[in-house]
């Protein structure tokens, strides 16, 4: 059965659990994604003698499992990898990680029980890739993936270069234009590739495999890259392990003091490395230039090896380097001047700060492009500073960052205040070669401007209002209910400020175009529903979302209030949450969309205990997890419950509704009777719960005295009556949910075809996703209400109202003073 991604990470996370304490996850990472690797190859090519790894005797995962609990195993398990790496030429690269290390795993049992543990849980049913129907096993690169961002976020800020954000990955693949590449023969290579996710996302981009070449400083790094290729089905790629600049990997066939070619290069080198120069060896990288790099700023040293590597007339190139290459001054300049004089560079997009795990620092992409410089007129540039949200410490670009900025920048399409093509004349005569962005896009916020007039003799000034952007135009009789004239220049509110919102909100222009929005979107569905009510095992989940969300950016993108990127977000954002793993398990999953019969159930993980001494006796079995809940597995159970049983659903929050009544009932009752002389004080426990029993006794003795003490006798016996009922009530409750809950596990058994269709489709997706942009649509009646009352509490109260509130103020305060005996 198919695996949902979700599951499959939090099995992989957990997984880092059982390393933490002894070392961090700069170091842990390497030990994860070493027993990730095993697991995979294992399971796909074990048995295959036409397998991308070989898989020698004693060297697969199931000879791992076999060292469980093995005195020996840390040691075990480093020659078992030694094996498999000597078998595939990966010495040096996939041996990084020593199991049987004493200082990182410890000592003894310590280290048995922790390597043992954690074999255990790469041996879980969802890890088992065995029958992966995935063409490009999407799965588990993704899930390495998910691994190097987590690892890179947990090792702080000085050890996370090896990894870059998938985000902006994204975008250097795509502004290369790699997507249009027709030669079958194309090379693409990163010259600082980490972990590899870059050069990765990049070849993912081209139409058919392409030759991989990367090269990575740090060994353990490399080998990070060498296997994440292998977990993406790219084993081919190679990977070489030194400096670029003392031993770069890739030279020309024909001459050795030469730096090989490539089609397309991506990078997202390490900023303004100051040891670049050590070891260097030249290889042609400065020949062009007048000066050298500066010594101690290895940004520039890293942009010309990526230009004397580009092929030459066709060459294609992006690199992430940190904004002061577009200005600095000096050798930076010299170079600069060059390179733009020589049509080299065809884009900037400048990114915001803080996106990136080994520094805060704003950064650029430069795009370089060797094709057509003849005929280049200029650079198109980008400012995307202003477009992220907060993730943690990190800033991170959303989807609708994404596709705006490569949208834009392959239409080369002019937005005002984001992006602009800068002819080579202004670039040159009126900035002397300086590329900082904000000389020639101004995306700053014009400055809200106050009038003084307005403050001296009241009113809100027609501009503020009139300028607000979009409303008036479609919501001209809004504006009329809302404002009149003040004074010549100046509206004043007609309505109450508190009631600003509402009105709104019920205005009838306002309602109809929320109808047309809504009417967009049930266009939209009649296009996705026979895409997403037809999923089948051939079809590309990557496909499908490109369908549905270039439909639903063309069918929002003429809306006015709407903004379409911020309706893409919404469809893209529950994309990755949800619907992701809702269209890959139907489509990997042999059952389809009978899945959706399928339950399955949320297990609480048991309770550690002490480890007992060891004995002769036999051993106890561990105690399975407490099942305290179940899910459907494509379709959740509030779906089902809020489709076919409302009225069982209404029935218990009636009886809850007489549960929370009587509850109240009682607590009154008992702090009536529960002070200094209630007859119910005597019976408080501590933690404030009533002693039932001894109440239960005291109203049994009060019953057989002959003097009974009716007053005491009538408040323990209504208040043990209020107990029962409580209690009464609390059972039927509980027997209600359990049949409702019987009930529902067993209709999805019942399921047919169309019912799964229209619960899954209907009822989850576009629920969500019209939710979501129904949620937009509130935010534009929120922002206007925001506005407007702002503009209001601004010009509330003129200075001269103001000036004579102060001097009563002053009375009152020199009334009080001299009352008091000060004499002012």
């Amino acid at each position: 059965m198919a695996v949902k991604k979700s599951q499959l990470y939090s099995s992989l996370w957990a997984s880092c659990d059982k390393l933490r304490g002894g070392m961090d996850a700069s170091q842990y990472k390497d030990y994860i994604l070493t027993l990730l690797f095993i697991k995979y190859v294992s399971d796909k090519y074990k048995d295959d003698p036409y397998g991308a790894i070989a898989i020698p005797k004693g060297a697969s995962f199931e000879d791992l499992v076999a060292l469980k609990g093995d005195k020996n195993i840390g040691e075990k398990i480093d020659i078992l990898i030694a094996k498999l790496a000597e078998a595939n030429n990966l010495t040096g690269i996939i041996d990084n990680a020593h199991f049987n290390d004493e200082a990182k795993i410890g000592k003894g049992d310590e280290m048995v029980d922790k390597l043992t543990d954690l074999i255990a849980i790469f041996q879980k049913p969802d890890l088992n890739f065995k029958n992966n129907r995935a063409a490009d096993d999407d799965l588990i690169g993704d899930a390495y993936e998910y691994l190097m961002k987590n690892f890179a976020t947990a090792s702080g800020k000085s050890k996370g270069q090896f990894y870059t954000p998938a985000e902006v990955s994204r975008i250097l693949a795509t502004v290369i234009n790699i997507s249009k590449c027709k030669n079958r023969k194309a090379t693409i290579y990163d010259p600082a590739c980490g972990s590899g996710s870059l050069l990765i996302r990049a070849a993912n981009e081209a139409p058919f495999p392409l030759a991989i070449y990367g090269q990575e400083k740090d060994i353990s790094t490399a080998g990070l890259a060498k296997m994440n290729l292998v977990l993406h089905n790219k084993a081919s790629g190679e990977i070489f392990a030194d400096s670029t600049f003392s031993n770069p990997g890739y030279k020309d066939d024909n001459d050795d003091t030469k730096l090989r070619k490539f089609d397309y290069i991506v990078a997202n080198p390490p900023f303004s490395m100051k040891n670049w120069m050590d070891g260097l060896k030249e290889y042609g990288r400065f020949d062009d230039y007048d000066e050298m790099p500066p010594e101690k700023n290895g940004d520039y040293a890293w942009l010309l090896h990526i230009i004397k590597s580009m092929k030459n007339n066709t060459g294609k190139a992006a690199v992430i380097l940190p904004h002061g290459v577009l200005f600095r001054g000096n050798a930076e300049e010299s170079i600069r001047k060059n390179i733009i004089d020589r049509h080299l560079i065809k884009g900037i997009i400048g990114l915001p700060a803080n996106l990136f795990y080994g520094t805060g620092i704003p950064a650029c992409i430069i795009v370089l492009d060797k094709e057509n410089t003849a005929n280049r007129s200029g650079i198109f540039m980008i400012d995307a500073s202003h477009g992220f949200i907060k993730d943690g410490d990190k800033n991170r670009l959303r989807e609708q960052d994404i596709y705006k900025i490569v949208t834009i920048f392959n239409s080369m399409t002019e937005v005002s205040g984001f992006s602009r093509f800068v002819p080579f004349a202004e670039i040159i005569e009126k900035n002397a070669y300086n590329l900082n962005i904000p000389r020639y896009i101004d995306s700053s916020e014009k400055e809200d401007l106050q009038s003084i007039e307005a403050h001296l003799y009241g009113g809100i000034p027609q501009e503020d209002i009139d300028n607000i952007p979009h409303f008036w135009n479609l919501f001209p009789n809004l504006k009329k209910q809302m404002f009149g004239e003040y004074s010549k220049g100046f509206y004043k509110l007609l309505i109450n400020k508190d009631d600003i919102h509402k009105t709104i909100c019920e205005n009838a222009e306002f309602l109809k175009y929320n109808k047309k929005v809504n009417e967009e979107f049930e266009e939209w569905k009649k296009f996705a529903n026979p895409i997403l009510t037809n999923l089948k095992s051939t079809d590309s989940n990557k496909q499908v979302i490109l369908k549905l969300s270039e439909e639903i950016i063309s069918k929002f993108a003429k809306f006015e209030l709407l903004d379409k990127y911020d309706v893409y977000q919404v469809l893209l954002a529950y994309w990755n949450e949800i619907m992701n793993d809702d269209v890959l398990l139907i489509i990997y999953d042999e059952l389809g969309y009978a899945l959706a019969k399928d339950t399955y159930e949320i297990k609480e993980e048991p309770k550690e205990t002490k480890k007992k001494k060891k004995s002769s006796k036999k051993e106890e079995k561990p105690k399975e997890p407490k099942v305290i809940g179940w899910e459907g597995r494509l379709i959740p159970k509030q779906v089902v419950l809020d489709t076919f049983f409302i009225n069982e659903q209404k029935e218990i929050q009636d009886e809850e509704t007489i549960l929370r009544q009587t509850e109240s009932e009682l607590e009154e009752f008992v702090e009536t009777n529960s002070d200094d002389e209630g007859y119910l004080r005597d019976y408080i426990k501590a933690d404030g719960k009533m002693e039932q029993k001894k109440i239960t006794s005291r109203i049994s003795i009060l019953k057989k005295e002959k003097k009974t003490n009716k007053e005491e006798y009538i408040i323990l016996s209504k208040y043990s009556e209020y107990d029962k009922a409580v209690k009464a009530q609390d059972k039927k409750i509980t027997g209600l949910k359990k049949s409702l809950d019987e009930n529902c596990r067993k209709r999805y058994d019942t399921f047919t075809d169309e019912e799964i269709k229209n619960l899954l489709v209907n009822r989850k997706w576009y629920k969500a996703i019209q939710d979501g942009i129904q949620n937009l649509y509130i935010t534009v009646a929120n922002h206007l209400t925001k506005r407007i009352a702002e503009l209001c509490e601004r010009y509330e109260n003129t200075l001269p109202e103001l000036t004579l509130q102060l001097e009563k103020q002053e009375e009152i305060v020199f009334e009080h003073l001299n009352t008091m005996g000060f004499r002012i």
